[in-house]
């Protein structure tokens, strides 16, 4: 072939191309350049494998090695008795990986109508990202299993735990509840969140690229789980407080209510209920006004529950006896140009009768006698402006002006309650003292093992002295016959004010209370009930709170076996009895 015969006759050694002279700069070059990038490369590798050794393995190891977490087990919520207030259970939830998902216009309706979504909702979460996202939290077993049995690829389980609350409403605001990340939000629940919850552990493990554990790595953590905590609380009680204020606020078509019942013995929490409530593992339409604990967040004017105090105040320091004559006639009196008023003239009232009549007049002239400083020293001492040492959030301070601001007027309408605030379980605690012989007690939301021991701010004989106007004002020709209660004796004090409206008063809307004490032979509990703007006619204390009162009194004596002190059917008489009207 020709062409061959060319090539071979070609001579390369003697070629003028070949045999030019390669420059020397461009060989050196060459060497530099090799030079310069075995640098190059070493330095890397120098960076790679021992300057920042360990950045690089952390991120090798990120593509194989997961730290799994365990989860500690919340611990419970129980009553006095053991029974369950709250406890955690197992409860699916439904996550996706977007990318692997790939199903079919029917399969992704499906799975939209199983979790409670549109399907533009559904695809809105799996576009946020392509490598996670929750599609829907602690979903019943039913949803789960019917989930799974659509085998939709990139659609997956994890088990979580989810609290229930099997007294629901009843006990809403004292257990509280928890999100979906359980952790405490309000009540218990937030504020023993600690102890509680425990602390989760942890496990390294080496993962494959499907996903599957291959093996384990290092030391695991286990879970240290969370403490039961075991409330005051009697289940029992709780749930027919919360029955009698619910059915109370609805026959007088008011806005809410509160009761608190308090062990004086032990100075433990019995009950603490409020209506409107909530249920707490369905809060989907949860409003304010659920929400709120009225109990302990409300503070209001105390108005006629205050006058016992005076009246105890007055006997103590020696200015009056039970039986001293106080001439309240015409029935009103005039301070510093306001005018304070009985609801009709009573005349001459001794002080028992001025309790039991509830006198704003006979009241103001045992006050006026003391010096301010005496009266805001006696309100200090039975709680009124300090914030009670309850193991629970939310509890107020309510509202005691210094004594040195009070003008004549104000020292007035003080004694009979206007002018200062508290809640209702202040005004509960501060009646304790009439229950324990002068003694205020501190009030437990846990079981205790031992009666706790108080601050004695009335002598024995004064109390009792108070003990014998409370039952007064509870039975005949008191304000609250409507009280009584079939079996046992008691006592207590009606209150009813007007509701402040911007810098003064409605006139047509009220507070109601009632709070007392039972058996007053030997006092064992105190029992606080609020009516918030009853609006059916009736508003005084002694109509809308006192047989909320008496109700609450007879099943928890009751429930508790406290033997009755009195003979029965004289009691269903006196109910029948017609109350006085107080003066507010």
């Amino acid at each position: 072939m020709p062409g061959a015969a060319s090539v071979r006759s070609v001579r390369y050694a003697t070629s003028p191309l070949l045999a030019s002279k390669t420059p020397p700069w461009r060989s050196k070059l060459l060497v530099a350049g090799i030079g310069v990038g075995f640098v190059v490369l070493l330095g890397r590798a120098l960076d790679v494998q021992v300057i920042d050794t360990a950045f690089y393995q952390q991120q090798g190891e990120n593509r194989y090695a997961r730290t799994l977490e365990l989860p500690a087990n919340r611990g419970r919520i129980i009553d006095r008795s053991g029974l369950l207030l709250a406890s955690s259970v197992p409860a699916p939830t439904i996550w996706a990986i977007p990318k692997d998902f790939d199903a079919a216009r029917g399969d992704r309706r499906a799975l939209a109508k199983l979790l409670s979504m549109t399907p533009a909702e559904l695809n809105r979460k799996l576009d946020d990202n392509p490598n996670f996202v929750y599609l829907r939290r602690q979903v019943d077993e039913a949803v789960a299993q019917q989930v799974k049995a659509l085998k939709l690829e990139g659609i997956h389980q994890l088990t979580e735990y989810k609290r229930r609350y099997p007294e629901g409403e009843a006990a809403a605001h004292v257990v509280g509840f928890t999100n979906v990340e359980d952790r405490g939000q309000e009540g218990i629940e937030l504020a023993f969140q600690d102890a509680l919850a425990g602390r989760d552990g942890t496990r390294r493990v080496i993962k494959d690229r499907l996903g599957r554990i291959v093996e384990d790595i290092g030391e695991s953590v286990p879970p240290v789980d969370g403490h039961d905590i075991q409330l005051s609380l009697d289940t029992k009680l709780q749930f027919f407080a919360y029955q009698r204020i619910r059915d109370a606020v609805a026959e007088h078509k008011a806005k809410a209510g509160s009761v608190v019942v308090l062990d004086v013995q032990t100075g433990e929490l019995l009950a603490l209920a409020n209506y409107p409530s909530f249920t707490p593992g369905d809060r989907r339409k949860l409003s304010g006004e659920q929400l709120r604990n009225r109990a302990l967040t409300d503070t209001f004017e105390p108005g006629s529950t205050m006058k016992p105090f005076i009246a105890a105040l007055a006997i103590e320091t020696g200015r009056v006896r039970p039986g001293t004559r106080i001439d309240t006639a015409p029935g009103r009196m005039t301070i510093t140009g306001r005018t304070i008023r009985d609801h009709k003239p009573y005349g001459v009232l001794t002080v028992e009768q001025v309790i039991q009549k509830s006198s704003n007049v006979g009241t103001v002239k045992m006050a006026m006698q003391m010096p301010a400083q005496e009266m805001w020293e006696m309100f200090s001492a039975i709680g009124m402006g300090q914030k009670p040492r309850l193991e629970f959030p939310g509890a107020v301070t309510g509202r005691l002006r210094p004594h040195k601001t009070w003008r004549p007027i104000e020292q007035a309408t003080m004694s009979y309650g206007y002018g200062l605030s508290a809640s209702l379980f202040q005004i509960a605690r501060a009646y304790s003292v009439f229950a324990r012989d002068g003694e205020l007690m501190p009030v437990s939301i846990t079981k205790l093992d031992r009666p706790t021991e108080g601050v004695q701010v009335f002598s024995p004989e004064t109390t009792r002295a108070v003990r014998d106007m409370l039952q007064m004002a509870a039975g005949e020709g008191g304000t609250a016959p409507k009280a009584q209660a079939i079996g046992y004796s008691v006592g207590g004090k009606t209150g009813t004010a007007y509701k402040q409206e911007g810098k003064g008063y409605s006139t047509d809307k009220y507070r109601s209370w009632f709070v007392g004490l039972a058996p007053v032979s030997k006092p064992r509990i105190v029992v606080a009930v609020m009516v918030d703007e009853p609006d059916a006619g009736k508003h005084y204390g002694g109509d809308v709170a006192a047989p909320v009162f008496s109700a609450v009194v007879q099943q928890s004596l009751r429930t508790m076996g406290v033997a009755p002190d009195i003979e029965v059917t004289p009691q269903i008489v006196a109910r029948e009895l017609e109350a006085v009207e107080e003066s507010f």
